[in-house]
């Protein structure tokens, strides 16, 4: 256990600056009288039944639900397949730590959703930033990571092993810009967090666990 927090404490440091980097710029956006709402009037005018309901599955990829129970039978599966701790809490700390962003700024940035005709029940939280786009960059491409080192370099896996985890945020994203939940600003910040909160535990528990003694 102290190992684990000797890996994780340096990157609380890192997810605090993200926070207030995320929350500054979320008034920023929030007070910025951008044409983003013509934008979204555009994206809404041309929904057709097929597009509504393939965003909805799109979408779905990354519901709170979903995202925490498949987080859980990931970091389980890899502790058993792996019989050490390292790749679940690289798994469970990317996840997590997005989250902890999202919700702190969400709840100070008060930014309304598009004003647009909403397909999905808009939750409490704010609109900025997206936690369905940052939570579905840690969890699918952090999956496509540590498979990706198991793979030894085989290219043709790889290749689909980042097809799905570089593609399942790209379509939660422009599912979310499409159902009318998110601002174009809020998606692509969502997937600078995820991505951010990724690289900084890569760094902390990949990177140093690989040099060291592995986490059990």
């Amino acid at each position: 256990m102290r190992e684990v927090i000797d890996r994780l404490w340096p990157a609380v440091v890192w997810l605090l600056l993200m926070t207030a980097a995320t929350f500054t710029l979320g008034e920023l956006v929030e007070r910025s009288d951008w044409a983003e709402p013509g934008v979204m009037a555009d994206i809404a005018a041309e929904r057709v039944p097929l597009l509504n309901q393939a965003t909805h599955i799109g979408s779905s990829l990354s519901d709170t639900p979903v995202i925490v129970v498949l987080t859980a039978l990931a970091a389980i599966a890899f502790r058993l397949a792996l019989g050490r701790w390292r790749e679940s809490v690289f798994l469970v700390a990317a996840v997590w730590s997005q989250s902890l962003v999202f919700l702190a700024t969400s709840a100070l940035v008060a930014r309304s959703r598009p004003p647009v005709a909403h397909l999905d029940a808009a939750p409490p939280t704010s609109s900025w930033p997206s936690g369905h786009v940052s939570a579905a960059v840690c969890f699918y491409a952090g999956l496509a990571v540590l498979l990706t080192m198991r793979l030894h370099g085989h290219r043709v896996l790889t290749a689909l092993v980042w097809v799905v985890g570089a593609g399942v945020p790209l379509i939660v994203a422009a599912s979310r810009l499409y159902r009318g939940m998110h601002f174009v600003t809020d998606v692509v910040w969502g997937l600078v967090l995820g991505v951010f909160c990724l690289a900084v535990m890569i760094r902390q528990v990949l990177r140093r666990g690989s040099a060291g003694a592995a986490l059990r």
